[in-house]
Formats: structure tokens, sequence, C-alpha cells
């Protein structure tokens, strides 16, 4: 079901306004992402950078064209390893966040 304008503008709202809500939406996205449930992690990250830099922003930061990136980030796209990584290092970069994967048993 796709997500209604309200939705997304309170999403960008609270993004704006509270960074550790920017934060959590980042993690949640790349907690998907290594869970591999990587059409959720997708759409967690559109939304994330929908409600902040925006996908002409990211482009400056990734050198990938923003019409690539929505469509990588769409629901039927397939994002390369490189080009995830590119996305997700400039979001961390931008966020100033970094992570770090843990070993549990």
């Amino acid at each position: 079901m796709p997500l209604t304008h309200d939705f997304k503008e309170t999403i960008r709202a609270r993004a704006q306004r509270d960074k550790k809500f920017r934060q959590a939406l980042l993690r949640e996205a790349v907690e998907c992402i290594i869970n591999g449930d990587l059409d959720t992690g997708k759409a967690v990250l559109r939304d994330y950078v929908n409600a902040t830099v925006g996908f002409q922003d990211l482009e400056k930061r990734t050198q990938i064209p923003a019409k690539s990136l929505m469509r990588m980030l769409g629901p039927n796209g397939s994002p390369s390893a490189a080009n995830l990584s590119s996305i997700l290092t400039a979001l961390q970069k931008t966020e100033g966040v970094h992570f770090e994967l843990t070993l549990t048993r």
C-alpha cells in the first residue's frame, strides 16, 4: 500500500526537527538491509532521503544521478553493493554517525 501524502509530510516534519528520529530511521534502514529485508530497507532509506537531504543533494554526494538513486530505492530497484555502500557512506557523513557491525551469537 502506498504511503499517503500526510504520512510522508509527518515523517518529513519530524525528521527535520528531531535528530534522534532521523538517526533511528537511518539505523532501521541499515538493519533491515543487513538482516536480508532489502525491500523494507530500501523503503525506509527512500523515506529518510525524502525527509532529509533529498535526491538532488544525494546525487552531489554520491555522483550517482538522482533518477538512478530514486529507481534503486524504489520497489523494483536493485542497487549494487557498490551503489548501496556509496549511498550509506554519504548519509552517515551527512547525519554525523558511523555504523559498526557487532557479531553476536
